[in-house]
Order: C-alpha cells, then structure tokens, then sequence
C-alpha cells in the first residue's frame, strides 16, 4: 500500500491498525525484508521465576536416583526432597511434573481414570481396620512364594509383611497373631475372597476356616471385599506394586530367608522415611502413632488375654506357659503335629485346630494344680520309657463325663477332656 503512495495514515485506517504498528513493521521490512514480517512469538524475553538451571538438574537427578531405589519417584515426592535439600520455597508439583515432562520422564497415560472419580475410604483410628492380602513373587529357580501383608487402613503402617512357601490359613494367623501381640487387635479387617480368609466363595467348605473363627472368638470384624474387585482393598494393593518394584531392583533372592530380609528394609524405608502423598507428606510411623488405638469390644483391659499358635507334640501335648510356670496340656495323639491355636482369656484356655477352628479341647487353669511333670521333658519319650502310671478315662474326674472321646485318660494331676 505504501508502495502505491498511499500514507501511513490511510494504510492504517485502511487495515483498521495503529500507524504505529504500520511503522514497526516498515522497520521490520527494511532490515529483515519480507520474512522479517512473520508472526513473533509473544513470549518474553526473562522470567524472573523461571527455575534456576541447577534445580531443574537436581530434579532429574532425583528422579533417576529414586527409580533406581525402586521407590516413589512422582512429582509430589521429589518436591518433598527438594524442601529436606533446603530449597526454599521448593517448586510446585504442577513444575515439577512439567520439567520432567519436558525432558522425556513422562509417559502420557489417558487410558487411567481421574482421581476425582475414586471414591475414597479410610479409618479414623488406628487399629480400627487392618487390611490383609497375599500377593505372589519368584525366587531363584523360578520358585513362586506368597507374601502376606497386614497394613492399618488408617495410616498405611506396614503391620506385618512375611513371605511364606504357600498361602495357607496357617501362615494368616502366623502373621496376625504376632502382630496383634506387638500391636493390639484391629475392631475389623479387610481382605480379599481368598480361601486363606474366608469360605464365603468356597461351596466346598460352608463352614468357616480357622481365620474366621478367630476372629468370631475375639469379637473382631470380619469384611470382605466385592468378588473379581480389588479396589476395595485398594490401599494393600498398592502397596504390592510399590513392593515390587522395590523388590525389581534389588538382587533376586536365593531363598525365602533372604527375600524376608530385603522385605524388612523395604518395609523399614516404607513405615518411617518416606513420605506418603494421601497422608499429606507425613510417613505411616507419625500418621500412626498420632492418634490412640482401638481395640475390639471384647478384649477389655481388665483381661489377661493372649494368643499363641503351636503343634501337637508327639505325646500329645502341647505346653502353656500361664502365672509363671510352664504347664503340659494334654490335647490327645490323635492330633499329633496339628496345627493349633490357643486362646487365653484370664484362666479359661481354648485349643483350636488351626486351618478349621474347630474346637479340640478346653482348659480351665488352677493355680495349684500341678500340669507340669517331671518325666514330661522327654518330649518325644514312648509309653515304655516314661514308665507313668496311665489310667483310662475315669468318669468321675473327667470335666466332662456326658460326651467324651476315647482319648480321654488321666496323667496324674491333669485332669484333659478332649471333645
């Protein structure tokens, strides 16, 4: 248009622009010629908040050494380390997913629901829901073993984790009884259908296993999630992805005492160093010790209560150590090298088959009777050689003289009834 002798003015007018924007691009034109003309990028020059070249290195340089400890290495968590590496303020989780965005560390996932669709659950208290699942691993020689994990559903403390050769109802009270004696029984818990927790799915046995009898006896909760749903124990799941890719980065074990020791430093860096998103950056150790526990209904305080897991020995017995003094009770050889459990509610002991709970036999102690006998250390002793004076069953100091079994005879002072 200038070309044509038209004025600044009237080109101006002409485009409907400034004649200020006609001379800045007259400008353009004379030292750039026509491409100088292209559109410019509106971006400016400096950002004064642009991140400084060093902490966008040290993000990749964290996000590298986490992945390489097979732990957490997302946004939230490097900025939790970026603040304990004294960067101050740490940049946001939005930036810093952007850098690594940037630099390739991102793999997009649109196929993945938006958190704002989960619908979320969690206890108020700890101990008042323990979550239990088992999940498979392989060892050396290609050798599956099962690991069962007990963790609260309040504050993602790691209670239990353990591997064993199967999944046995066995090896789930194993792990629920020594947890609940260093840390108080749950109110509830929160497993899958899996045969080791329950028979609700196993048209086989309608009775109940002896996990589920447990936890009838102790006035514990037992919930069981959706069948083919593993949401709803959602918490312990994931947890078992973050296990194995822990695992994924450590040596393979060569046996199962090996991989219980890398289990109990992952466990220890899990419970009390790192940070955990949905606990708003505290670790599982302070979100679990920052409120009082709960505790079933029917353990009170004013109980002396315990559980404890054994085998039959081969004379029948099985021994109880109660009020100081160890005592041999006498179960009957019929259930030689079972499985059982044992509960103690102050003098009351009840003796129950471990993979059923079906009860075998009960015990109402006294202080001054004798149920240890010398000759009873020789565990494994025959009939011959410990040269006892065995009765059969006398009715008259039988407990219970209107149903007993066969294997109901009288050591000494020990006066067993065995259903």
């Amino acid at each position: 248009m200038l070309a044509t002798g038209m004025s600044q003015a009237e080109t101006a007018e002409h485009f409907n622009i400034s004649t200020r924007w006609i001379r800045t691009l007259q400008r353009r034109y004379q030292k750039g010629g026509i491409d100088a003309l292209n559109p410019r990028s509106k971006r400016p020059h400096t950002n004064p908040r642009a991140l400084a070249p060093t902490v966008v290195d040290r993000i990749l340089k964290l996000r590298q050494e986490l992945i390489e400890q097979g732990t957490n290495a997302g946004a939230h968590t490097i900025a939790w380390h970026l603040q304990r590496d004294g960067i101050n303020p740490a940049p946001a989780p939005s930036t810093i997913h952007r850098v690594l965005a940037n630099n390739g560390h991102i793999t997009p996932q649109p196929q993945k629901r938006p958190r704002s669709s989960w619908r979320r659950f969690q206890a108020d208290q700890p101990n008042e829901t323990w979550q239990m699942d088992y999940s498979d691993w392989t060892i050396t020689g290609h050798r599956k073993v099962a690991i069962l994990t007990i963790l609260y559903d309040h504050s993602r403390f790691i209670i239990s984790c353990h591997a064993y050769t199967h999944a046995t109802v066995e090896n789930v009270l194993e792990s629920f009884i020594h947890a609940g004696k260093r840390h108080g029984y749950p109110q509830s818990t929160l497993t899958d259908n899996g045969r080791a927790f329950t028979t609700n799915c196993d048209r086989t046995k309608p009775t109940r296993n002896g996990f589920e009898q447990l936890l009838v006896d102790l006035g514990i909760i037992q919930k069981n999630g959706k069948p083919y749903h593993p949401q709803t124990q959602g918490k312990v799941e994931r947890f078992h992805h973050t296990l194995k890719v822990a695992l994924a980065n450590k040596a393979t074990a060569k046996s199962i005492e090996e991989l219980n020791k890398q289990l109990t430093e992952i466990i220890e860096y899990y419970n009390y160093k790192r940070p955990h998103r949905a606990l708003h950056r505290y670790t599982p150790a302070e979100a679990y010790n920052a409120l009082p526990k709960a505790r079933p209904a029917s353990i009170k305080h004013t109980h002396e209560f315990r559980l404890r897991t054994d085998k039959v020995g081969k004379n029948g017995k099985t021994t109880l150590r109660w009020r100081g003094k160890l005592r041999r009770l006498y179960i009957g050889r019929r259930w030689t090298g079972q499985p059982i459990t044992m509960t103690c509610k102050d003098e009351h002991v009840t003796i129950k088959i471990a993979a059923t709970g079906e009860q075998i036999a009960a015990y109402t102690m006294e202080a001054d009777k004798v149920y240890y006998n010398q000759k009873d250390n020789e565990i494994t002793a025959t009939r011959d050689a410990t040269k006892r004076k065995v009765s059969r069953h006398r009715p008259e100091r039988c407990l219970e003289t209107s149903h007993c079994a066969p294997e109901c005879v009288w050591f000494g002072d020990i006066v067993p009834h065995v259903l």
